[in-house]
């Protein structure tokens, strides 16, 4: 188990840009694969974009590729979200997760695969 703490959320115009940071103490030696999620009112939380330990293999959802880019730093145990071209439909609360447990994941977009979450930050983008 690692504590996650996510921040850089906040308020923007359609079109610009935010960085999301997840640090904990421990990313870079205890986990396998690190995702983003997000949850709007009133719907399913859904995957974002993961990256696994070695940034080997990487993930996004269709309605973000292209406009997010995940990555790490692990001197600093940092997983980052780059967000740009935001939209108003990428309006919700982001949540770091983390998977420890194990080295495979089948389907690394899925909360199901992860055992460790952060409390989330909002992202508000309006038009």
């Amino acid at each position: 188990q690692v504590q996650l703490v996510e921040s850089g959320g906040g308020s923007v115009q359609a079109g610009g840009s935010l960085r999301l940071s997840c640090a904990g103490s421990g990313i870079s030696y205890y986990t396998f694969w690190m995702g983003w999620f997000r949850q709007a009112p009133g719907k399913e939380r859904e995957g974002v974009a993961s990256n696994n330990a070695g940034s080997s293999s990487s993930y996004y959802a269709s309605s973000v590729k292209g406009r997010f880019t995940i990555s790490r730093d692990n001197a600093k145990n940092t997983l980052y979200l780059q967000m740009d071209s935001l939209k108003p439909e990428d309006t919700a609360m982001y949540y770091c997760a983390a998977k420890t447990d194990s080295p495979y994941a089948s389907s690394p977009l899925s909360q199901q695969t992860y055992n460790s979450w952060g409390q989330g930050t909002q992202v508000t983008v309006s038009s």
